[in-house]
């Protein structure tokens, strides 16, 4: 990368660029809405489990002007979600203010394990163990989505849901490769504990990106 545009990669007016893809947004809140997912590279939370591993290495992602990730985006969707990867790793202030200016809805998907940058509609907490969110994101969060793998992730969902705002919507979400085993349990976890709600990838159901 010549020096220009890690110049430009250091101030967030370009990105490493792993894909971007219309799609219908199958977690959460916001599931079942048309939205274009921006997916930036680059991760150090190291989740074991992570179903996008190659977004690690930022270096294997092109460096991306933000005009040129703006100019697609706004071809498809007034729902735009950042995610990752780690996008935070980056600073998102150019990108989500070049996206506010075309009157876009921007959502973050994020560990928040890192200082907040760029503006947000909807922040979506999605905590890990290894890399806790900071202090802002936690009340930043809209949404507290957290990944079942094992039963211990129940009690680490009730640490995490503690420190977030009394109106953020709280999500368990089965790790893929145990949904099997696991959804039972967060069936029952609901209801018993109903200020918990259930998500699935249901675009993984759907067979669609």
């Amino acid at each position: 990368m010549n020096k220009n545009l890690q110049n430009k990669v250091n101030l967030g007016r370009a990105l490493p660029l792993m894909e971007a893809f219309y799609t219908i947004q199958g977690e959460g809140y916001h599931k079942g809405s048309a939205a274009y997912f921006i997916r930036i590279g680059g991760c150090d939370v190291g989740c074991h489990w992570c179903d996008v591993k190659e977004s690690w290495d930022a270096q294997k992602h092109p460096a991306t002007l933000i005009e040129e990730i703006v100019k697609q985006a706004i071809k498809y969707s007034n729902i735009i979600v950042i995610t990752g990867g780690e996008p935070l790793m980056w600073n998102m202030e150019p990108l989500t203010l070049a996206l506010n200016k075309k009157k876009m809805q921007i959502h973050i998907e994020t560990s928040g394990a890192y200082e907040i940058t760029g503006h947000w509609d909807w922040f979506c907490l999605s905590p890990k163990k290894n890399k806790l969110p900071t202090l802002d994101a936690y009340s930043r969060a809209d949404e507290l989505k957290v990944i079942i793998y094992n039963n211990d992730d129940f009690r680490f969902a009730e640490q995490q849901a503690k420190k977030v705002k009394e109106n953020c919507l709280l999500y368990l979400q089965p790790e893929w490769g145990k949904r099997d085993k696991v959804m039972p349990l967060i069936v029952e976890y609901v209801l018993q504990n109903p200020s918990w709600k259930a998500s699935l990838q249901t675009h993984k159901y759907l067979n669609i990106p």
